[in-house]
């Protein structure tokens, strides 16, 4: 099967205002999508993403205002990773300084720059400085100048016990291809994929399992181009795999099965159909507050229990 790599992430936050000022101010994302957790509608769903909001490009979070800190282990989604024309190196270390974090020491891996730190909620995010892709699109309607601007996801980084069973899902179903190995860290490509088409597996046996929580991501998506891509994936993954799969699930902007890959970590495979622009223009995407239909009766009640955001 042709991979077309990984659709989005979704992670958990505290406070709405924060993390949405953080990823639309500091990190220069466009807010895509604004809805509701649809099994938690006095929550927020946050999308982020390009100007298109585009599969790979798209890190969302349910903001829970008073949840409790997650626990980094095994068994999770241990870093986010973005893509950043290799010359803006200097200027994002700059600026992640200048708003109150402390990065790490830029490193290199697999040949490129990483400059790794946490947002306000301990969540791990790297950037990952490429060469040649300065003339990319980027969402330009940020704080953040064009030319240095996020040119989607580059990366997730899964903390596992074992890689051997998962990396046999990210090959045979998800059509990945082991691209390399440094240290603990084994890269996993999808071929010709140039945004989210990186998973990076290291191993840590013996480590403590991770605990959700603020800061943790809740599961990872990969793409489908439609449904029909997204059955034979499943077939794939009960009949040679034997994991479970739930049914179908209508999230709006595309539908989506879940399972549990053999590390623990929560896989999605999320279809590319409707995209973001099925409710609202693509100029105005993530202005308005957006409700599933079977909400949109209790708006006035669901917009009293939300946290004010703007």
């Amino acid at each position: 099967m042709r991979s077309i790599g990984l659709h989005h992430v979704t992670a958990i936050a505290g406070p709405a205002r924060r993390n949405l000022d953080f990823y639309t101010r500091t990190l220069g994302l466009r807010l895509v999508k604004k809805t509701v957790n649809f099994d938690d509608p006095g929550t927020y769903h946050f999308y982020f993403g390009d100007a298109a909001g585009s599969p790979g490009s798209i890190l969302t979070f349910f903001p829970w205002e008073a949840a409790g800190t997650g626990r980094a282990g095994v068994g999770e989604t241990q870093e986010t990773a973005f893509r950043i024309p290799e010359a803006a190196v200097s200027y994002w270390t700059e600026r992640l300084i200048g708003a109150g974090l402390s990065p790490d020491l830029p490193e290199k891996r697999f040949g490129e720059t990483v400059i790794a730190f946490k947002d306000p909620d301990g969540m791990r995010i790297a950037l990952v400085g490429v060469p040649g892709i300065e003339a990319e699109p980027a969402w330009a309607g940020g704080e953040v100048p064009e030319a240095n601007a996020i040119r989607g996801m580059h990366s997730v980084t899964l903390l596992l016990k074992e890689a051997g069973a998962t990396a046999d899902i990210l090959t045979d179903v998800f059509g990945f291809e082991e691209a390399g190995r440094e240290g603990t860290r084994i890269r996993y490509r999808a071929p010709g994929v140039a945004v989210g088409g990186i998973v990076d597996i290291r191993e840590a046996g013996g480590f403590l399992s991770g605990r959700q929580g603020r800061g943790s991501v809740h599961h990872i998506a990969f793409r489908a181009s439609d449904d029909a891509a997204q059955a034979e994936m499943v077939e794939k993954l009960t009949a040679r795999h034997g994991r479970h799969v739930t049914e179908q699930r209508d999230r709006n902007y595309f539908r989506s099965v879940y399972f549990r890959e053999p590390g623990g970590v929560l896989f999605e495979i999320a279809t590319d159909d409707p995209g973001f622009a099925v409710d609202e223009a693509p100029e105005h995407l993530g202005e308005a507050l957006k409700l599933p239909a079977q909400y949109e009766a209790h708006r006035a009640e669901i917009e009293r229990v939300l946290p004010q955001v703007a």
